[in-house]
Formats: C-alpha cells, sequence, structure tokens
C-alpha cells in the first residue's frame, strides 16, 4: 500500500477515534462550570403545597452546597400550564427547574391545546418524593370499607358523591380509577382545591374523597373522617391499620409524585450533576424523616428510571380518562 495512502487512513482512523472526546468536552466544562449563577425553581402551584414545600426544602439544600442562591419561583394557573411554558421556553442550561407531578402527564390528554409539547419539550430529571392519598368518607356513609362502599355505589348508581382538588387532580383520577376498577358509576364534584373540598365531606354534603395523608390525618384521629383505603400498592406506615385498596382491587395504585424536569436541550452533564445532588439531599436520613412524617416516601432515582416513571404515567392515566370518558378543558 502506497505510504501517502497509509497515511491518509490513519489519520482518518484518527480523528474519527477522537470525535467522541472533543464532542465530550464541552459537556464535561458545562458541568464543571455548573453552576454559574442563582438558579430558578418554578413552581406551577401556590405557596405551601406539597410541590412548593419539597421545592423549597430540595432549594435550601442546594444553596448549601453550592453556593448559589435556588430562588423558588410560584406560578400557578391554568392547571400548572403557565409555570411549565415558562420553564419550557427558559435557556436549557440547567439553572431553570421545574416541579412537575401528575398534573404535567396528564394535561395533554385533558387540554384541548398546549403551548408546548410535554414528551417533547421537558426532560424529567429526578423524582424526589411519592405519596399515597387516603379514602375517607364521612360517619354517614354506611361502609366501614373499599368492599361496602363499593356496594353501596353499584346499589345506588351515581348517588355515592365524591369530591376533589380539582379535575385532572390525583385526588380526582384516584377516584376514577377506583370506579373503573370497582365496575360502579359515582358522582364527581370538583373544588378549586383541597382545603373545600374538605370542608364539604366534614359538612357531610360529599360522601368520599381521597385526600392527601397530612392534612387528613386529624379528621381521621378526631373520627369526623373515616378512613377505609390507602391509593398504594402497600399500607402506609402513616396509618397502618388502613388498608391499601389493591388488598380489595388488586393492581390499584394513585400515589401522588413530586419531581424535577428541565427544558430539552440541557447538557447531559449538567443534568447528571443535577440529579446527584438532588438524590444525595432526598436520600439524607433526616430529609427521609421529614417526608416521612408527612406521609411521604424519599425516591432519589435516575433520570432514567424517572423518565421512564412519568412516561408509563403519562400513559396509565390517559386511559383512564379516555375511559371515564373526561372532557379536555
Amino acid at each position: 500500500m502506497h505510504p501517502t495512502r497509509q497515511n491518509l487512513i490513519a489519520a482518518a482512523m484518527f480523528a474519527v477515534a477522537t470525535v467522541p472526546a472533543v464532542a465530550a468536552q464541552p459537556e464535561a466544562d458545562a458541568a464543571a462550570g455548573f453552576p454559574s449563577r442563582p438558579l430558578r425553581m418554578i413552581v406551577p402551584f401556590t405557596p405551601s403545597g406539597p410541590n412548593d414545600q419539597l421545592a423549597r426544602m430540595v432549594g435550601v439544600k442546594l444553596t448549601e452546597a453550592w453556593g448559589q442562591q435556588v430562588v423558588v419561583d410560584n406560578r400557578p394557573g391554568a392547571g400548572t400550564v403557565i409555570g411549565t411554558e415558562l420553564a419550557v421556553r427558559s435557556p436549557a442550561d440547567g439553572h431553570t427547574m421545574l416541579m412537575i407531578s401528575l398534573s404535567t402527564a396528564v394535561n395533554p390528554v385533558l387540554q384541548k391545546k398546549l403551548p408546548y409539547d410535554t414528551a417533547k419539550d421537558l426532560v424529567p430529571l429526578i423524582n424526589l418524593a411519592l405519596s399515597p392519598n387516603v379514602l375517607v368518607v364521612h360517619p354517614g356513609v354506611a361502609a366501614n370499607n373499599v368492599a361496602a362502599l363499593l356496594a353501596l355505589a353499584r346499589a345506588k348508581p351515581g348517588e355515592i358523591i365524591y369530591a376533589s382538588g380539582g379535575t385532572g387532580s390525583t385526588t380526582h383520577l384516584a377516584a376514577e380509577l377506583l370506579a373503573n376498577m370497582g365496575g360502579v358509576k359515582m358522582t364527581h364534584v370538583p373544588y378549586k382545591g383541597a382545603n373545600p373540598a374538605t370542608l364539604d365531606i366534614l359538612g357531610g354534603r360529599v360522601s368520599c374523597m381521597f385526600g392527601t395523608i397530612l392534612p387528613t390525618l386529624p379528621h381521621i384521629k378526631s373520627g369526623k373522617l373515616r378512613a377505609i383505603g390507602m391509593s398504594s400498592l402497600k399500607r402506609a406506615p402513616a396509618l397502618p391499620d388502613v388498608p391499601a385498596i389493591a388488598e380489595t382491587l388488586p393492581g390499584f395504585e394513585a400515589v401522588s409524585f413530586y419531581g424535577v424536569a428541565v427544558p430539552v436541550g440541557v447538557p447531559k452533564a449538567v443534568m447528571n450533576k443535577l440529579n446527584a445532588e438532588m438524590a444525595r439531599i432526598i436520600s439524607a436520613p433526616d430529609t427521609r424523616e421529614q417526608l416521612r412524617q408527612q406521609g411521604a416516601d424519599a425516591v432519589g432515582d435516575t433520570q432514567a428510571e424517572f423518565s421512564a416513571f412519568f412516561r408509563k404515567q403519562m400513559s396509565k392515566w390517559a386511559r383512564v380518562i379516555k375511559e371515564a370518558g373526561l372532557e379536555a378543558q
């Protein structure tokens, strides 16, 4: 073989071999210098809710670890669409993050038109925590367990009225899944948040509802509400005597999740750095205990694991919404 040709081939092979290293260098540089300014955590809900609380909890720890302030930016409205759109339009450098939940996963089905593509414009980064909901009934309802409630609903189609914190909320979709799997018809009354829904079940104006553990627990302990089922696959440590609904309807699961996403285009090395630090924070014993006291379980999974989980949530609830005949708003 001619020496010149040999040299050309060798040079070409060297160039090909060095492409990955050259391409990876900007990624490594981006991660090494990250964060270079204050970070923003957009929460598409009002202050004081679980998404807001988790964002602030993690934000404080990130600030301590990196010396850059994490600003929690509450942007509620339009079923999380306002805050989500703001996030996807932000620079994809990792300095802007978004708290995501079940609302984010179901909006593509429940909203007639979104100003973004959830699957293409957002990258799920890490699942911070999971929290089951507790199914409660007013004491005047003659049901001490899930089977009895379903029997009542079966005997009187549509007469069992359940409350929720709003159409498309976890508390709404959990009840739709219960009706679907139980083969019954119940009547939904949506409220603008969990607080007014709770007030109406306490007053006996609705029969039942799914509620988050922490604010519902005092009413259960006082006897003002009766807990008959947990929405997780297993019983919750906070209410060990309350059966999982899955004990009656195998496979039933409707948990709230609280995760973080970034706009598409954030360098992989930066996402890895964010994921690793938040996983460390959420897995710390003090954080785990703080979440446990609030009825939640710390997760801290990988970016790939959370992406797969989020896709499954989108698919699962799209199916529930379709079978329930819910229309886009």
